[in-house]
C-alpha cells in the first residue's frame, strides 16, 4: 500500500461479500489503513474464516454479518445492529453473483440469482445506510464493484451485464441527489483479477483464461493490492470533489476490444456441458459451506 497507514482512521465500513475474493481483498486494504472494517455474506463459516485471517493479519478491527442481500428486511436488520455499536462512515457494494451461458440457456431462477444479489442487495443497503446518513447529517462515501461491460455491454453474461449497468446508473443518480447531504457515490470497474470465484464461474473449464489475458494492453492481471488503493482513495478523505464516477481499473483492457465474452462463441456444445457441469460442481461446493 502506498497511503499513510492512519488515512483511514476514525473510518467504520461495511464491505458486502467481503468473505471471499475481491471484496476480501478490498476489506485488507481498508483495514491496513486503520479503518473499523464490516463484512456481510450468507455462508458463515467463510466469514469467521476470513475475519480470523484479516485480524491475524492486519491487527485491525473486522467484525462479521451472516445476511442475505437481496432481502431488504435482513438488510435493515443488519445495518441497524451495526449502527448500534457505531454509524457507518462507508460502504462497498462488492456482492455479485455471475457465470457465463448462452442467454437462451438461462432460467428464470439464474437470471434473478444474479440480479437480486447485483442489483437489488446494492440498492437495498445504499438506501439503507444513505437514508441514515441523511437523517443524521453525517457525509459517506459509497463504492460499488462493478465490470467495464458497464459501457460495451457483455455476451455470455447478460444478466450480470444489465445489473452492474443498473448500478453504474444508481451512482451517476445518487451522486446528483445526495450530493447536497455530502455522500459521494462511485464506483470501481476492475479487469481481470484472480479470484477462485471468478475462476470458476467464468472460466470453469480452464480453456479462456490466457487468451483473456493476453488481451489487456499491460500484459498482465490486476494485482489486489491496486484495486484496494483505488477503494482507499475513494474512502479517504482525499476526494471530497470526486462523485458520481465509474472508473475503470483494467491496464486499459475495456479500451482495447475485445474485452468481454464475446470469445466464447467459439465454444462448442460440448464446451457447454462441459462448462455448466464445472459450474453446477462449484455451486454445490459453495452450499455446502452455508
Amino acid at each position: 500500500m502506498v497511503f499513510d497507514k492512519t488515512a483511514l482512521a476514525g473510518k467504520r465500513i461495511l464491505v458486502t461479500g467481503g468473505g471471499t475474493g475481491l471484496g476480501k481483498g478490498i476489506a485488507e486494504g481498508l483495514l491496513l489503513m486503520g479503518a473499523a472494517v464490516y463484512i456481510c455474506g450468507r455462508r458463515e463459516v467463510v466469514l469467521q474464516q476470513a475475519v480470523a485471517e484479516l485480524a491475524a493479519k492486519t491487527g485491525g478491527h473486522i467484525g462479521y454479518r451472516v445476511t442475505d442481500i437481496r432481502n431488504a428486511v435482513a438488510v435493515e436488520a443488519m445495518v441497524e445492529g451495526i449502527w448500534q455499536e457505531g454509524p457507518l462512515t462507508g460502504l462497498i457494494n462488492n456482492a455479485a453473483a455471475n457465470f457465463i451461458s448462452p442467454t437462451q440457456d438461462i432460467s428464470p431462477r439464474g437470471y434473478a440469482a444474479i440480479c437480486s444479489t447485483v442489483m437489488d442487495g446494492s440498492f437495498f443497503t445504499t438506501l439503507s445506510v444513505g437514508k441514515r446518513w441523511i437523517d443524521e447529517g453525517i457525509k459517506g462515501s459509497i463504492v460499488s464493484n462493478l465490470v467495464s461491460w458497464v459501457w460495451t455491454g457483455s455476451a455470455y453474461t447478460v444478466p450480470s451485464a444489465m445489473a452492474k449497468s443498473a448500478i453504474h446508473a444508481m451512482t451517476m443518480s445518487l451522486a446528483v441527489e445526495w450530493g447536497q447531504y455530502g455522500i459521494r457515490l462511485n464506483a470501481v470497474a476492475p479487469g481481470p483479477f484472480p479470484t477462485e470465484g471468478s475462476q470458476q464461474k467464468l472460466d470453469p473449464t480452464g480453456n479462456f483464461g490466457s487468451d483473456y489475458v493476453a488481451s489487456v494492453p499491460m500484459e498482465r492481471r490486476g494485482e489486489m493490492t491496486e484495486l484496494a488503493n483505488l477503494v482507499v482513495f475513494l474512502q479517504s478523505d482525499a476526494c471530497h470533489y470526486l462523485t458520481g464516477q465509474t472508473i475503470a481499473i483494467d491496464g486499459a483492457h475495456h479500451l482495447a476490444a475485445p474485452s468481454t465474452f464475446v470469445a466464447l462463441k467459439q465454444m462448442t456444445a460440448a464446451d457447454w456441458d462441459d462448462a455448466r457441469a464445472a459450474i453446477k460442481h462449484s455451486v454445490v461446493k459453495e452450499k455446502q459451506l452455508r
